[in-house]
Formats: C-alpha cells, sequence, structure tokens
C-alpha cells in the first residue's frame, strides 16, 4: 500500500549557529573567529540530531537584527544557537533579541579545550575571551527577560552534545506543534473534567489547531476502503505479528480483521488527506462504526500520530510531541492510563494500560493480534495488539488546563517486567515511579495531573523542560529528588510567579 507517513524526520529542521564578535579586532582577528567558528558549529552538526548551519560572524546591530528576522520567517529554522566568541557589546543584541520568535541556546565554549600556557600572549586574549563576552551577552539575556537555555563546556564533550541534542529535539518539538492540525473524532467522554480544554489558548500558545468532524465523515472513508487495500493491510499485520488463528484468512473471525483493517485504511487516508498530525475518538460517539478503532490506533501512533481517547486532545498533543522528539533515538511514546496498583509494601507497581489504545512502539518484541469482547462503546468485538512494555527507565507526562493557564507534570518512572497477565487481552505498562509511590501519587493528585498521560521511553524530562520553557508553559516535576512538601510549596510559587508575570 502506497502511504505518504506523517514525518518525524529531524532533517527537515535546522539551527543557525550565530557567532557574537565586533569590528573593533580587525580583519585578521576576525578571519579568525570565522574559522574558529565555523569549527565549533561543524563539531555540533556532526555530533547533534538536527542540521547546524553556520551564519557569518555578527559584529553590528544591523546584521544581527537582520539576521535573527531572516530565520524568524524560515519555517526550517527551529532555533538559534549564539556564542560570543569574542567580546559582543550586548547593547548591539538589544533590537534583534527584542524580536525573537524561535528558540535560543547560548553555547558557552570556547575554541580549544586546553590552554597553550607556555605561549599565550595578548594577541590570544584578545581572541579566546568567550569567558568575557558570554558573560556580556548572558547579562542582556537576562535584563530583556529571553527565555533560553544554557549550555556550558567543550564541544569535544559528550555531556554537551547531548544536552544541546535534547534543546534540539525540544525545539524540533515545539515547530512541530507549530504546524499540527488535530481531528477530535466527536467530543470528549461526558461528564469527564480533566479531557476539557482552552483549544484557544493551545493554538496561542503551542500552535496546534484543534477542530471536531463528525465521526460519520470518518464511517465514510472506512467504508470507502477497497478489498485490494484490505488484503494488502492483512497480509502486513500476517507478516509483523503473531495473528491469532481464528483471525487469519478463511477462519471463523477473519471478517473482524478485515474491518479492523478498514478502519486503518479510512482513518489513514482521512488524516493524510487533511494534513492531520494527531488525532481522538470517543467510545461514546461511534456513529456508524462497528468496532470501537484499536488496531489503527496503536499502528498510527508507533507512526508518529498524536492520539487521545476519550477526546482527550491534550494528550494526543503531548503524543505527537513526545514522538518528534524521540525520532530517531530506540524507545517510543503512547498514550498511557494509570489504571491500577500494586500496592505490596516496599514492592509497589502501577499498572497502566487502557481500553485498547496502547502504542506497540514501547516494546521490541513481536506483538500478538487479537480479539476479543470489549464490554464498552457498544459494537463489535475489537481486533488489537497485545503486549507488555519493555522494562527500563520512562517519563510520563501530562498536560492540565488550570483554566488561567497550562500545566505539565511529569514523573520519571522504571518500566519493569510484569508478571503473566493471561486474562488482560491489551498492550499494557508495569512501572515503579520516581521517588516512590506514595510520594509520586501525592505530589500527581496535588499537581492535579491528568489521568490520561503520554508515556515516552525514548526522552526524559529533559527534553519536556526544554519545551516548555520554549512555550512558556509551567512543568512540575517528580523525579528521585522529590519532596511531597517541596513539591507543594512550589506549585504555589509558581501560582504566583506565573500569574505575576502574565503567563
Amino acid at each position: 500500500m502506497t502511504r505518504a507517513p506523517l514525518s518525524t524526520d529531524l532533517s527537515e529542521y535546522q539551527v543557525w549557529f550565530l557567532t557574537g564578535s565586533q569590528g573593533l579586532y580587525g580583519e585578521e582577528t576576525l578571519a579568525q573567529v570565522a574559522l574558529q567558528s565555523h569549527r565549533i558549529a561543524a563539531a555540533l552538526d556532526a555530533g547533534t540530531p538536527v542540521k547546524v548551519v553556520w551564519k557569518p560572524v555578527l559584529t553590528d546591530r544591523d546584521a544581527i537584527r537582520r539576521t535573527i528576522l531572516e530565520a524568524n520567517s524560515d519555517d526550517s529554522v527551529i532555533g538559534l544557537t549564539a556564542w560570543m566568541h569574542t567580546f559582543s557589546p550586548a547593547k548591539m543584541w538589544i533590537s534583534g533579541l527584542e524580536l525573537l520568535q524561535k528558540p535560543l541556546l547560548h553555547l558557552h565554549t570556547q575554541a580549544e579545550v586546553e590552554l597553550p600556557w607556555a605561549t599565550i600572549d595578548m594577541d590570544f586574549m584578545n581572541l579566546n575571551q568567550a569567558a568575557h563576552g558570554d558573560r556580556e551577552f548572558g547579562y542582556i539575556q537576562s535584563r530583556l527577560g529571553v527565555h533560553r537555555t544554557t549550555v556550558a563546556g567543550h564541544v569535544s564533550d559528550a555531556r554537551v552534545l547531548e544536552q544541546v541534542s535534547t534543546w534540539q529535539r525540544a525545539a524540533a518539538g515545539r515547530a512541530a506543534l507549530q504546524s499540527l492540525r488535530l481531528a477530535r473524532f466527536g467530543d470528549n467522554m461526558r461528564f469527564v473534567a480533566v479531557t476539557e480544554g482552552d483549544k484557544t489558548e493551545a493554538e496561542r500558545r503551542l500552535g496546534v489547531q484543534v477542530n471536531t468532524w463528525g465521526v460519520n465523515e470518518l464511517v465514510e472513508a472506512v467504508d470507502a476502503a477497497t478489498d485490494e487495500q484490505i488484503d494488502e493491510l492483512v497480509a502486513e499485520y500476517v507478516r509483523l505479528y503473531d495473528v491469532d488463528p481464528e483471525l487469519l484468512p478463511g477462519a471463523a473471525r477473519h471478517e473482524s480483521l478485515r474491518y479492523g483493517a478498514a478502519i486503518e485504511v479510512g482513518l489513514r487516508s482521512f488524516l493524510e488527506e487533511g494534513g492531520f498530525g494527531a488525532f481522538t475518538t470517543n467510545f461514546e460517539d461511534l456513529g456508524g462504526l462497528r468496532q470501537l478503532p484499536g488496531l489503527a490506533v496503536q499502528r498510527l501512533m508507533a507512526e508518529g500520530y498524536g492520539f487521545g481517547a476519550e477526546g482527550d486532545w491534550k494528550t494526543a498533543v503531548l503524543v505527537r510531541l513526545a514522538n518528534v522528539m524521540g525520532a530517531g533515538l530506540p524507545g517510543g511514546a503512547s498514550l498511557m492510563e494509570d489504571y491500577t496498583y500494586d500496592l505490596t509494601p516496599g514492592q509497589e507497581r502501577i499498572l497502566g494500560a487502557h481500553m485498547l489504545e496502547v502504542s506497540p512502539s514501547l516494546t521490541q518484541g513481536k506483538a500478538r493480534l487479537e480479539i476479543h469482547p470489549l464490554g464498552i462503546g457498544d459494537r463489535e468485538d475489537p481486533v488489537r495488539l497485545v503486549f507488555t512494555a519493555d522494562a527500563g527507565p520512562g517519563v510520563v507526562v501530562a498536560l492540565s488546563d488550570l483554566g488561567d493557564r497550562l500545566r505539565l507534570t511529569g514523573n520519571d518512572v522504571q518500566l519493569v517486567d510484569a508478571p503473566d497477565l493471561p486474562r488482560l487481552p491489551v498492550g499494557r505498562a508495569v512501572w515503579k515511579p520516581a521517588p516512590d509511590f506514595a510520594t509520586s501519587t501525592a505530589c500527581w493528585l496535588e499537581a492535579g495531573a491528568a489521568h490520561h498521560t503520554v508515556m515516552s521511553t525514548a526522552v526524559s524530562l529533559d527534553a519536556f523542560r526544554a519545551f516548555a520553557g520554549m512555550v512558556g508553559i509551567e512543568l512540575a516535576e517528580i523525579t528521585a529528588d522529590t519532596n511531597a512538601a517541596s513539591f507543594a510549596k512550589e506549585l504555589r510559587f509558581n501560582d504566583a510567579s506565573l500569574r505575576l508575570s502574565g503567563r
């Protein structure tokens, strides 16, 4: 089947590398600045996931302003990395920084790792004074209230490259949301509070367009699926998954698998034709669909689409964000829900799942394709992929609308091997939250965080922290160092700070 897959390819993006200096040093010194800064940019380009484009050395106010305006207007530019190789008087940067609309990384580095102590003279000192110039640049950013991420160290240091890479991934996620169109098939689940939200504020703050389509528009696309398209998908299922024999061609329930394939064909075509990168469904509003979409949703999430169940568009945004930020990394991203607990003292664990819709990107194992009754939705038995997420580190992150602002809440977790679950035929994950079960859950509830989350095993809270800063929303972090009392105080401080700042 010919497809136009949703892009999560970071190669379509670029970051511009800006070097600050001034004309005072003369052409010879500026030529050395250009040579050395070009080398730093090349090292970043080689060691990070997004293309780094070197720009000529900036030595005056007009050049800085024009370069930033050009970056603002170029959709492929997701951010700027700035380094003051020498001393760049900060007043030159005011007009440009006041116009900046892209994320900014301040790289505090220098050309070489070691100093040539025996040969250092004043010419060397005049050339290699980032320790001086970057402090001037840091001041003006703080004076103007410019949000930025600061990374200090030499580009040959793996730690520096990792931090820059994380920032780039967050900037790519932000850029993807700026052009994201999200289709809601029906409304959110009736009487539920946390899946509500201000879609206008989401577009203002995140860039995402959230709109609703009648589910029967999707039904029309499903009904239009051809036998040839369905045959191709079924063959793909048989090749990729351990298919329950009763679903195989010629078996008693093969027609159910074919209808699951028709849902995928129709849903995919609807999303592609509308340019959507995320979507929601709702089991209370299935129109003419014969099955609750399960298999199709799982596979589309694994390809990079965002998804939220029960009309939860905010979680769909997060799943898309995590898929972009984690592009090319091992692991995956999925809708997740804290379902139930094992409260054995000292061994507390959380069992997470959903009705059907957990992405198989959370495992490297071979999923099993099965069919089972679903006591919700009042439809035919749906097909779905059954698996357990792989053990390893991960995060769960929720997005809540607090009325006056959006809040992200994130928790570091450790996914663990699950006991056998022979009677739970869904995708699932089992994890231990940091710092411990009692602290984690108390803090989660204190933050008003949602029961739907994105689980990512590809990126850490560092990426979500960088993203939150770029878009100007709060991130409440629950980590190994979290104390419940201090966490509650931090939330109150955040309330006051964000209201004072108007964010």
